[in-house]
């Protein structure tokens, strides 16, 4: 699981995995423009469903320019996962420097119905060198 997945953070029984990928064809260095896709997986190892309901990201770019976002869901849903089960999703995120790097947590409610926050780890942004 450490090679597709490389970065993992665990809270409360709740893993999140993330593995992430350039893509040059979205991509657009002479624009200022470099664009990845992440994936991530939330595996539930507890004995109680939880619920997914909100993210909150914090988004670094290269040159320390931090950007915050926050909204319910993630992919438009709020998805329930189920004890011993997981959820996967893939979404992207543009920079405008070539490194940066993102980091996180998702607010969960248990099946008892405490919240908890379950972290993001950090991952970075990484483009290929580009040569002319």
């Amino acid at each position: 699981m450490k090679s597709l997945f490389p970065h993992s953070a665990t809270t409360r029984d709740v893993t999140v995995r993330v593995s992430v990928s350039f893509l040059p064809e979205q991509s657009e260095p002479i624009k200022g423009r470099w664009f990845w896709a992440y994936h991530v997986r939330i595996e539930n190892e507890g004995r109680r469903a939880v619920q997914l309901v909100s993210r909150e990201w914090s988004i670094a770019d290269g040159r320390g320019g931090r950007h915050e976002v926050a909204g319910e869901g993630v992919v438009g849903e709020q998805p329930v996962i189920e004890p011993g089960a997981s959820f996967d999703y893939v979404s992207g995120c543009p920079l405008t420097t070539p490194t940066g790097y993102m980091e996180g947590r998702y607010h969960m409610v248990s099946a008892d119905g405490s919240s908890f926050a379950v972290a993001i780890p950090r991952f970075p942004l990484i483009a290929p060198a580009v040569t002319s």
